[in-house]
């Protein structure tokens, strides 16, 4: 068993870029859809070992919007796969006091995929454990470009002034609007890149990259980046000197 994180330094927030189930299939002679299905077992397993370290947050990008450009095969594959999984997996974030979320362009899935995907959400609503946030039809630039349209027309109605926009404001037009920006970002699989994932969200975040592949990515595994994390110093722009003499007055 691994050893466990101590609490206090635990990311309130963890956000993760799974990747590499194709490859992974790719390296065991089956086609791609295999990798996505046991891709499944690795959100089981880091999902239950977040809940149980205290991690709050945790999001998953499940389904980007360039996904959709993907062979139609693999994308309606995926699909459904995504709907069995919710429909199996309702009874056990409930037993774990784990609530779901959804962010992105939910409007673009197919019925049957919403409709599982809301039906879930309600049944798990009233959990106050940790929330797990699935990211599907997102990207970064989607959310951020629909943000500012929300934002200009009610600066066209008249409901906010143009001065009035800043930060806070903008942020409360994005889908994360009631979550707290990622304190750490995991992705896997070993490429170095952010993949139109959380950009405004991500400013202070950590960065943590491993050359696992999703499908062998467990809670283990998590654990690992969160000791990682831990290593750390944020400083959100100060200089080390500032935070000890922050750390110092509170003491």
């Amino acid at each position: 068993m691994p050893e466990k994180t101590t609490k206090p330094n635990i990311p309130q927030h963890i956000a993760i870029i799974m990747d590499g189930n194709g490859r992974w299939a790719k390296q065991n002679g089956k086609a791609r859809v295999f990798g996505h299905k046991n891709g499944v077992k690795s959100v089981r397993s880091v999902t239950e070992g977040a809940a149980k370290a205290g991690v709050k947050f945790l999001t998953l990008y499940a389904f980007s919007t360039e996904n959709w450009n993907r062979p139609k095969a693999e994308v309606t594959a995926l699909m459904q796969l995504l709907v069995n999984t919710i429909s199996k997996e309702t009874k056990t974030l409930n037993k774990n006091n784990i609530r779901l979320k959804a962010i992105g362009d939910l409007q673009s899935l197919p019925g049957n995929c919403y409709s599982e995907l809301q039906a879930a959400m309600d049944k798990t609503a009233e959990n106050k454990g940790m929330t797990l946030v699935l990211a599907l039809s997102y990207s970064s630039r989607w959310e951020i470009v629909d943000a500012t349209k929300k934002l200009l027309n009610d600066v066209k109605q008249g409901r906010i002034n143009s001065e009035e926009v800043n930060e806070t404001l903008f942020n409360s037009y994005l889908c994360t609007h009631d979550i707290p920006d990622p304190d750490l970002l995991i992705r896997t699989s070993g490429e170095y890149r952010i993949s139109n994932f959380l950009l405004w969200q991500l400013a202070y975040s950590e960065l943590y990259f491993t050359p696992k592949l999703w499908p062998d990515f467990r809670e283990e595994d998590l654990l690992e980046a969160i000791d990682d994390y831990n290593k750390r110093e944020r400083r959100f722009g100060k200089t080390s000197e500032q935070l000890s003499e922050e750390q110092s007055a509170h003491e």
